[in-house]
């Protein structure tokens, strides 16, 4: 009895044939688009690790402003 992976069942899902042509031991022809969108998911996903990494910074410095304009204006007051 084979194990079944999540992966199988998202290929399966996703193209019924595909799966089935891997189980029997197809190699898929269009290897070089494989890897070309393994390489476009891999960049994705350092630009949006990116973006969050600015948008955190930008954010704790928005607050560093924001104290330091509450405590400029505190001390203009007393």
């Amino acid at each position: 009895m084979s194990v079944i992976r999540s992966s199988d069942i998202g290929n399966y899902l996703y193209c019924r044939r595909a799966w089935w042509y891997k189980k029997q031991g197809f190699e898929s022809e269009n290897q070089a688009e494989f890897t070309a969108g393994t390489e476009i998911h891999r960049q994705h996903g350092r630009k949006v690790l990116a973006s969050n990494l600015s948008r955190s910074l930008g954010l704790i410095l928005l607050f560093i402003a924001l104290i330091l304009l509450v405590a400029y204006c505190t001390a203009q007051l007393l």
